[in-house]
């Protein structure tokens, strides 16, 4: 039997997310169980979207959380290099693999031609993707498109008649038609590789026996079963994940809970209560023990005891667990050194201190000045938006605003936030004074307080957009219909 290798294979394209970590760990703790090795590979060829900023974020979540590699960035396992995007020439060789089989095939069709297919495909209700309309040139003509430089792309053949078999180590048999599958893009018009194609390639190279990932990743199964077919490479073993559920059984979101693991960090939760909590997602220890460490889940994990049913991230149940954690591991000088790295980081009191010189005549004053950049959710009531040209309506509209304006912010500074408030308090119409009212109560607490834009940029993207939520919620919330009204508007105000 051939040696366990399992991975994680994230996009740097935004803040570590739960999911990130949930996956991480039972990959790591099945590799581990079985004496093998958990690969950490970065999926960075997304050129638009990946950052170094984000990949330093996810590697400092996971060794926060202590779900270390044992291959990856900075470990040479002799599988590198683990970032795909230093893994170009290798991709190259095997797509030229695929041409000359004649298994792959350049698409020419422009972004236009694809819209307006998709439109009538949907229009007339069929399944929609590619229709192989590339596959129809002569071979003469191909060669003369892309000897001029025609902008394509490589795309896979896939059958049209029959379908793919395939065994889900959770799951059992799946079928799934290859009808039902679209003909995927292999090889971006930028030279890069898609996702499908990088994946298979990587996992083959690095040997991974079993991959085991979300969900979610069902339907691309059948892609990857024809990419190893096509190479005459031996399959993994698939297992695929239940999804993470916010309590009301939907996905777990940031819209209606909080993904980032640096949320939890800011927040205070311990690392060890978090991994344990995440260990209990659709599985459970054999004598049904609630709280162990990662150690104890390692020698006891067993993918048999893996649920299919959605399992509930219930921040309530989190919170007491990890009170547990706080109350029966740690004695009073380990609490008092947890909290005090906590509390006094280095990097926070920096970006506190200029805020607070200038303003205090002792050091007792700090405490009511900047008590919030230590806080979770603030108390705050709804009389506290009270103000004589704002109601709840256009506050709760403000703080949306302000929220996806965030969001969608590339620097995270205090003169690009200021910037994107200024910009955006004109667009819709207001006073900077008063735009910025429903932002001071629901980030600070209090109408007035220090400056707000300082204030977002230390606390950062995860508890900001917790406590505008939170702000929102307490203003009576914002229903289903009234979000799409906001999202038209917003569009609207942003083109």
């Amino acid at each position: 039997m051939p040696p366990v290798r399992t991975r994680i294979a994230p996009s740097p394209t935004g803040d570590p997310h739960l999911g990130t970590a949930y996956i991480a760990l039972f990959n790591r703790c099945f590799a581990h169980r079985h004496g093998g090795d958990f690969i950490l590979r970065i999926e960075d060829t997304d050129r638009e979207r990946s950052s170094e900023q984000s990949e330093r974020k996810i590697l400092h979540a996971l060794r926060w959380l202590g779900l270390d590699w044992d291959e990856g960035p900075g470990i040479d396992g002799g599988k590198g290099p683990y970032r795909q995007s230093e893994r170009s020439g290798i991709y190259s060789d095997h797509i030229r693999v695929l041409l000359e089989k004649s298994l792959a095939f350049p698409c020419f069709c422009d972004e236009k031609r694809l819209a307006d297919l998709r439109a009538e495909q949907m229009r007339q209700k069929q399944q929609p993707g590619y229709d192989g309309h590339c596959l129809g040139l002569a071979a003469d003509e191909v060669a003369k498109r892309l000897q001029t430089g025609e902008r394509h792309v490589i795309r896979l053949k896939v059958p049209r008649e029959g379908e793919c078999v395939f065994t889900d180590l959770l799951r059992g048999e799946i079928r799934i038609q290859w009808s039902q599958v679209d003909m995927p893009v292999l090889i971006k018009s930028d030279g890069l590789p898609t996702y499908h194609f990088a994946n298979v390639v990587d996992d083959h190279l690095m040997e991974i026996s079993h991959v085991i990932r979300g969900e979610e990743w069902i339907s691309s199964v059948p892609k990857h079963v024809l990419l190893y077919e096509s190479f005459g490479w031996d399959k993994p073993v698939f297992c695929h994940m239940p999804l993470l559920r916010n309590p009301d059984k939907s996905k777990l979101s940031k819209r209606k809970n909080p993904t980032s693991i640096g949320y939890y960090q800011a927040m205070g939760y311990l690392p060890e209560a978090l991994v344990n909590y995440l260990g209990t997602m659709g599985w459970s220890m054999p004598g049904g023990e609630e709280k162990f460490c990662l150690a104890e889940m390692e020698a006891q994990f067993d993918l048999e005891r893996v649920s299919l049913g959605g399992p509930i991230f219930d921040r309530e149940k989190f919170d007491w667990l990890n009170g547990r954690y706080l109350r029966e591991d740690l004695d009073d000088a380990e609490f008092a050194k947890r909290f005090a790295d906590w509390a006094f980081r280095p990097d926070l009191i920096e970006k506190i201190t200029p805020l607070l010189r200038l303003r205090v005549n002792r050091f007792s004053e700090t405490a009511a000045l900047a008590g919030y950049f230590l806080q979770g959710e603030l108390k705050i009531s709804a009389d506290d938006f009270a103000h004589k040209r704002l109601d709840p309506e256009a506050c709760r509209r403000i703080l949306q605003f302000s929220l996806w304006t965030l969001e969608s912010l590339e620097d995270w500074n205090r003169d690009a936030i200021e910037a994107c408030f200024q910009q955006l308090a004109g667009k819709m119409d207001y006073k900077i004074r008063d735009f910025l009212f429903p932002l001071f109560v629901a980030v600070s607490g209090n109408p007035v307080s220090l400056s707000v834009f300082d204030s977002i940029s230390v606390l950062g993207l995860d508890l900001t957009r917790s406590r505008l939520r939170n702000a929102m919620d307490t203003l009576g919330g914002i229903s289903g219909k009234q979000q799409k009204k906001l999202e038209k508007e917003f569009q609207t105000l942003s083109s």
